[in-house]
């Protein structure tokens, strides 16, 4: 019983990492300094994705999932909606190689935007001091 609410726990973890690396700049344009840990946390997601590498969180629970009995995915929402959005079936190399630029677009167009409002307000404040 532990274990398999450790492994939910665990995949829940993942779909939180995922939705981060993926949508975490957005938290950037409310709390800044978030930038220091979206960064990291967004080229790890994406070198995971175009090197093939396993994410250490993966291991976490399959091993939580083999001590609670082996897989059990007919039985909780985890499982049966959250577990085949992290481990898709049909990923393939090509997929993993778009998933990482996915990230890298998105991110990219998220911190481009941020960027652009901070240079336009900066040059409305110096403008407004300078009396032009």
């Amino acid at each position: 019983m532990v274990y398999n609410f450790l492994s939910n726990l665990v995949v829940f973890l993942h779909l939180l990492f995922i939705l981060f690396v993926c949508l975490g700049a957005f938290l950037v344009i409310k709390w800044p300094r978030i930038v220091w840990i979206h960064i990291p946390f967004a080229l790890w997601g994406i070198v995971v994705e175009y090197f093939n590498m396993l994410c250490p969180l993966t291991p976490l629970e399959n091993y939580f999932r083999k001590m609670s009995g082996g897989n059990t995915y007919e039985t909780d929402f985890i499982e049966r909606y959250i577990v085949p959005l992290i481990y898709p079936e049909t990923l393939t190399r090509n997929l993993q190689f778009v998933l990482g630029s996915i990230v890298i677009v998105l991110n990219f167009a998220i911190y481009g935007f941020i960027l652009y409002k901070r240079i336009k307000k900066r040059s409305k404040s110096v403008s407004k001091k300078s009396g032009t």
